[in-house]
């Protein structure tokens, strides 16, 4: 396959698969943790949660009972729009989606008991506000070297450039002084092998990995090199590193 070719599966893979990364085919190997699972754990079956960032809801759908209410919120339309159709669709009644800034929790104070994020921006003194005390916060966050070796072929992505630890050391620090104790961080650096072009393309099409990937032909002749390079027998390799944090106020 050319880079021409790569560009028309660019052009392609987005309206074939929408948002629904579940299409991706990939294989990991060295993960430590499964997010929602570690959040399923903390909760008790008398919990409220919170979900910040919660997308398509499919996350929170899964461990339903795990809680008495889970309420997911994303600042995108979209987002809501799927996740409702989603709950709808799954018959669950005791999940509830927002269209809601993580900025602005617009909730009761002390209201949650369990508050979680994946992969979302969030803001420490507004989970602390609506957090009850003794309650518990975890995010899991993309760091600094994750995709290394695909932001080494471009020269350029997402937290290019950053200090390893940098942004966990800053949410850290936004716990802290929001009031949150007994913090503790989590880290994995798996291997990550997408089974097909289609699938890695989808990846930089729908994630900031590569800032403005595809605007540039020369975009599709580095991708065609890459995958030329680093190619093997169970996929095309790379890397997924993240870092969790778990918070008690």
């Amino acid at each position: 396959m050319n880079s021409i070719e790569y560009k028309e599966f660019y052009d392609k893979v987005g309206k074939i698969n929408g948002w629904d990364f579940s299409n991706v085919k990939c294989i990991s190997k060295g993960v430590k943790w499964d997010f929602y699972n570690e959040v399923a754990k903390t909760c008790k079956k008398s919990d409220i949660l919170l979900d910040i960032g919660t997308g398509g809801g499919e996350a929170i759908l899964s461990i339903a009972d795990s809680a008495l209410l889970l309420v997911g919120i994303d600042h995108s339309t979209g987002m809501i729009e799927t996740a409702t159709k989603n709950s709808a669709e799954s018959d669950i009644a005791n999940v509830r989606f927002l269209q809601m800034d993580a900025e602005n929790l617009n909730f009761p104070e002390n209201f949650f008991n369990v508050i979680s994020s994946r992969h979302s921006c969030f803001y420490a003194k507004e989970i602390a506000k609506v957090l009850v005390k003794g309650g518990m916060f975890l995010t899991q966050q993309v760091s600094e070297n994750d995709k290394l070796n695909i932001k080494e072929a471009f020269g350029r992505g997402q937290a290019w450039g950053a200090k390893k630890d940098s942004l966990k050391a800053k949410y850290i620090t936004e716990l802290s002084d929001a009031g949150f104790n007994d913090i503790q961080s989590f880290e994995f650096n798996a291997n990550e092998y997408y089974q097909t072009p289609a699938d890695l393309i989808f990846l930089l099409k729908h994630t900031p990995t590569i800032s403005n990937f595809g605007e540039k032909e020369i975009d599709f002749q580095i991708l065609q090199q890459f995958i030329i390079d680093n190619q093997t027998e169970i996929g095309i390799r790379t890397n997924s590193e993240r870092f969790m944090v778990i918070a008690r106020k």
